[in-house]
């Protein structure tokens, strides 16, 4: 009885702490208008190969994570994916708003069941359909706050699955880049009346942003000027 005290008594620190480290953290940095996606829709059901390479090497420094250091990975699944290697950095950056530790994010999960995980803060259900026919579909969702290659892997392929549900005939208001990242934290439905021209609100706002202000140090860290 008296351990199973002290376990909770630990979990509540722990969600504690990883709050005040998101306020503190939203007072001083261009992520903090960045609110978490909502990624509850389903990507499309038709698969692309990917390639069977080695998962490159990801450094796990939870206090100092810096998405520029994942450069290398970025690029890679992001050229394996077919989608662009610049936007999957900037979201990333979008996505560093709170602090990527594992023990963190699995405290807040508790505290939060439909809580995203990962460096990409990727939904379950999101992964769950993401991995369908790939590479890494026997991989698991609550994979992701250990393996952020698996994080970028699967944020590249859900990002190739909006790209593929984006009419050809759509408004010229936003770029493809714009609204693949506004599918990315609004969902496809969203994303498909963006193209059809519809306003984004306060919080799909916020995030193309955001996206904005990271684009030039996102190009610089996959080396695109």
């Amino acid at each position: 009885m008296a351990e199973s005290r002290w376990r909770r008594k630990w979990l509540a620190v722990l969600v504690l702490a990883l709050a005040l480290y998101v306020i503190v953290r939203a007072a001083g940095t261009p992520q903090s208008s960045a609110p978490p996606p909502a990624e509850a829709s389903t990507p499309a059901s038709t698969p692309s190969s990917a390639s069977h390479s080695p998962r490159p090497s990801t450094p796990q420094s939870a206090s100092a994570y810096d998405p520029a250091d994942y450069a290398p990975q970025v690029r890679a699944r992001a050229h394996q994916a077919g989608i662009d290697a610049r936007l999957l950095m900037a979201i990333l950056y979008n996505e560093a708003y709170k602090p990527h530790d594992p023990a963190l994010e699995r405290a807040w999960q508790k505290y939060k069941p439909d809580a995203a995980f990962g460096i990409a803060n990727m939904h379950r259900a999101t992964f769950d359909a993401v991995k369908q026919g790939r590479d890494f579909a026997g991989r698991r969702w609550e994979e992701l706050p250990d393996d952020r290659d698996l994080a970028i892997e699967s944020a590249a392929w859900y990002l190739h699955d909006l790209a593929a549900q984006l009419p050809a005939g759509r408004s010229a208001s936003y770029t493809e880049d714009d609204l693949l990242a506004l599918g990315y934290n609004a969902g496809v439905g969203n994303m498909l009346a963006f193209a059809r021209g519809a306003t984004p609100g306060p919080q799909a706002r916020s995030y193309l942003d955001c996206l904005h202000a990271n684009w030039t140090k996102a190009g610089k860290a996959v080396g695109v000027s």
